[in-house]
């Protein structure tokens, strides 16, 4: 695979994972929306479905990481580093162009929402308020978690272990079971598997923290967040944002070196 099929596959991938993963947030989240308080089973098994869909289209030119754990997981497992800073990079942009689109989508949404004041508060506002301005002193916004997640309790040491257990699971179900014949992403059957296991995941280690598992997943539609023209928005919670970044990262490293040491 050459650089710039690494980079064009990565992009595209993430780009269609965040699109789809963001997608069903903010159908489940934003008034006006058809599927709104279609609850935890629809998050869970849209963000399966969305990597389904990523992997199949992305894996014939990248192999398919769509996650900078991952990527540093096979890097661990092969001792290659050489794509890894080109992998990074398509993930990253990949993941701002879909929460991007998700705005685009669901632009009437998020104004609908974020101009009634049940919402974000102000005269006339109703109990519910009070949850998003309790949200909002804490750092997050109304519909910021349509683009990243965040714990429902904030204790760091929590978080960062959530986050780190969850990714080990899913970097070593890849490294397993998910690879191709040259192991350098992921194959048919193994985009089924780990599409599979993001949505048990979801269901089994999702509640605490919102399951990043994946540091491009939440950085990239967090900067976007930040910069989108939003009214009421609220802030994008950058007193949590690296936990999402460096668990899953240590959660890949930690993964590459059980499947080394029990699995090669």
């Amino acid at each position: 695979m050459s650089s710039s099929d690494i980079f064009i596959g990565e992009t595209i991938g993430t780009a269609i994972l965040i699109l789809l993963g963001g997608g069903v947030c903010a159908a489940v989240t934003l008034k006006a929306s058809k599927a709104r308080n279609a609850g935890w089973l629809a998050i869970a098994f849209g963000w399966g479905f969305a990597v389904l869909t990523a992997v199949y289209t992305s894996a014939p030119l990248s192999g398919a990481h769509l996650n900078p754990a991952v990527t540093l997981g096979i890097a661990i497992k092969d001792g290659d580093w050489s794509d890894v800073p080109v992998y990074w990079a398509g993930q990253l942009l990949g993941a701002m162009i879909g929460a991007a689109l998700v705005w685009v989508a669901y632009y009437g949404q998020f104004h609908a929402h974020l101009t009634d004041r049940e919402i974000v508060g102000g005269p006339g506002a109703q109990a519910t308020a009070a949850k998003a301005v309790e949200a909002q002193e804490k750092g997050a916004g109304p519909v910021l978690g349509v683009f990243s997640t965040g714990p429902e309790i904030r204790n760091a040491v929590q978080n960062l272990a959530t986050e780190i257990i969850g990714t080990v699971v899913l970097v070593l179900a890849v490294l397993t079971q998910g690879l191709n014949d040259d192991g350098n992403g992921l194959g048919p059957l193994g985009a089924l598997i780990t599409a599979l296991v993001v949505v048990s995941i979801g269901l089994s280690l999702g509640g605490p923290t919102g399951y990043a598992i994946n540091p491009a997943r939440d950085l990239g539609p967090r900067i976007v967040h930040a910069l989108l023209p939003l009214p009421n928005k609220g802030g994008s919670d950058w007193g949590y944002a690296w936990i999402p970044v460096v668990g899953p990262l240590a959660g890949g490293a930690i993964a590459a070196g059980i499947y080394n040491l029990a699995f090669a």
